[in-house]
């Protein structure tokens, strides 16, 4: 509730499908960060689904962008699922 300790970070999606329907995030996505949030801890999980066929059958891979790569306040962890 300290506005003097609130920062806000942008995180820009860019979705590389070459199919009927392009991926779309599952749910809208809002993240917040506690204060006493440990190094490493897991802050937000997102999900995609793509509606083209076969319904069981796409994977989403995520990676940082070429630009964000140096930018060691973020990073993407694949949970296998």
């Amino acid at each position: 509730d300290n506005h003097s300790q609130v920062s806000r970070a942008s995180l820009r999606i860019r979705i590389l499908d070459v199919n009927d329907n392009p991926p779309e995030l599952a749910t809208p996505y809002e993240a917040a960060v506690c204060e006493d949030a440990k190094p490493g801890q897991l802050i937000q999980t997102i999900s995609v689904v793509d509606r083209d066929e076969p319904q069981s059958g796409h994977r989403f891979y995520f990676t940082l962008a070429p630009e964000a790569t140096n930018n060691h306040h973020f990073s993407v962890l694949d949970i296998k699922g």
